[in-house]
């Protein structure tokens, strides 16, 4: 197998894991293309969450439209910027940090950032 036929990603995380640095690479760039997890969040956004996210969040994707947080299709977060606000908590946003299990935090800040348009 030839490393320089393969993908820019595929050679980025051949080279971590060869390296040592494999802890290194974003947990969220580790689940790129599964879709089972962008569906995980959706579902966490939509009703997984307590509270769900779609009671105050406007996210189109998602068919929720609510009135007291940030439009996320305006805001677009990244997705480092939506888990940190599930972990943590921001405004009268309350943390997820004790309900949801990390897997479930990146699911959600995943789909976040994707459906908003801040990731591709």
């Amino acid at each position: 197998m030839k490393l320089f036929s393969l993908g820019c990603r595929a050679r980025r995380v051949i080279v971590a894991v060869l390296t040592g640095s494999a802890p290194l690479l974003g947990a969220t760039e580790a689940f790129a293309d599964d879709s089972a997890q962008l569906a995980l969040g959706k579902k966490l956004f939509t009703q997984g969450a307590m509270p769900a996210c779609a009671i105050c969040h406007t996210l189109r994707d998602a068919g929720a439209e609510g009135a007291v947080g940030p439009i996320l299709d305006e805001l677009k977060p990244d997705a480092a910027r939506v888990a940190t606000a599930l972990r943590n908590g921001l405004g009268n946003m309350p943390s997820y940090k004790a309900t949801l299990s990390e897997e479930q935090i990146l699911a959600l800040a995943r789909y976040v950032a994707r459906a908003s348009g801040a990731s591709k």
